[in-house]
């Protein structure tokens, strides 16, 4: 009896340290804060908040009705050997983004869904994370080798930091915090601002926006957020700031930010509400049929492209983690063979490389087939 007795008492010990340990760790200031207060309030009343977490307008399953968790962990573990990671460092060079000319409209990608927009002489950043990896604990989710380019430091004074939503491959501490003094105003759904404050953000810079809402910094620019099919959430607790894709409005032109996103009708929707779009950026990456709700597989891609009436199109989320179980050039290499169905132009850059989205006479290689 007393060894038995002793046996309880040493596993319920482990069980109180286990627990204090996740306490701890989830103190971490990288996980953000939930939102309370006025914030709280504004998201209690919003038509997509209901039994206590932000909904999307259709049924959406993290997982696939033909998956399940033990068998995606199963398939994550014990997963044939593939090259989910380059087995060569990548060699790409940066462009200088302190020194452009101001009339340029360019488009820099840094890997991933982080990249810099200047248009009509406003300059935008688009979820970066320059850390070196997407996850809380920096061992995990790394970044592919030469696919970090960018630092804070390159960064020159932004008009606008987008956040599309609070994932930490989209929203990332070290690389927000020490943005901070360069950055005019942030722009990202509701909720996602507690984190920014949080993270010492002053409150006036931070535009919140619900989906269907809109910001007018006057001189013909206007931003609106739009629905997106995904969810949100650094921590246990999912869904308490919205996701959304972004309509960035110039005097002359439309840009769709989308964000990360499964397939549905509101591509369609956002197409003919906005008649269409001169550059669309979308996620083609870290997808797989078991999540297939929340990612959108490439020949999804294709079509919310064809739905969204853009003109000119860029593939991100891909190229710079491993999160799904494909090859890490899957992506880029099924985009490009699918893109000979497709009437819009679709620009493949390399990570750092200074695109003029509007130049239909310039081609871009297929980078990827240089790497193993």
């Amino acid at each position: 009896m007393g060894t038995v007795y002793y046996i309880i008492i040493g596993l319920l010990l482990l069980v109180i340290l286990f627990v204090a340990g996740v306490f701890i760790f989830m103190k971490n200031p990288g996980f953000g804060k939930a939102p309370a207060g006025k914030r709280l309030e504004r998201i209690k009343n919003s038509p997509h908040y209901t039994k206590g977490s932000f909904q999307n307008l259709s049924h959406t399953p993290q997982l696939a009705e033909d998956a399940s968790m033990p068998g995606v962990l199963f398939r994550f573990l014990f997963h044939k050997s593939r090259n989910l990671r380059p087995k060569t460092k990548f060699n790409f060079a940066k462009s200088d983004l302190k020194n452009l000319n101001p009339d340029e409209n360019i488009y820099v990608w840094m890997g991933h869904s982080s990249y810099f927009l200047q248009t009509e002489g406003k300059k935008i950043l688009v979820d970066p994370v320059f850390s070196g990896n997407a996850s809380p604990v920096t061992f995990n989710v790394k970044a592919f080798a030469g696919t970090d380019l960018y630092t804070p430091d390159d960064i020159p004074m932004l008009d606008y930091l987008i956040i599309t939503h609070d994932h930490w491959d989209h929203l990332d501490f070290d690389t927000v915090s020490k943005l901070r003094p360069k950055v005019n105003q942030v722009i990202t759904g509701l909720g996602t601002g507690e984190h920014l404050e949080y993270w010492n953000y002053e409150p006036a810079r931070i535009i919140e926006l619900d989906w269907g809402e809109n910001f007018d910094p006057g001189s013909g620019f206007k931003v609106y957020a739009e629905t997106a099919r995904h969810f949100s959430g650094r921590g246990f607790k999912r869904n308490q700031a919205i996701w959304a894709s972004f309509v960035f409005e110039t005097p002359k032109r439309k840009i769709y930010i989308g964000g990360d996103s499964g397939f549905d009708n509101h591509f369609e929707k956002i197409g003919n509400k906005y008649g269409g779009f001169d550059l669309a950026i979308l996620e083609n990456g870290q997808y797989n049929s078991d999540w297939r709700y929340i990612h959108m597989l490439p020949d999804e891609f294709l079509t919310a492209a064809k739905n969204l009436k853009a003109k000119t199109v860029i593939p991100v989320h891909n190229s710079k983690f491993a999160l799904a179980l494909h090859d890490w050039k899957e992506p880029l290499e099924k985009i490009s063979a699918l893109r000979g169905k497709a009437k819009f132009r679709l620009i493949t850059p390399r990570i750092g490389e200074k695109v003029n989205w509007e130049d239909e006479n310039k081609t871009y290689g297929k980078w990827w087939e240089s790497y193993d």
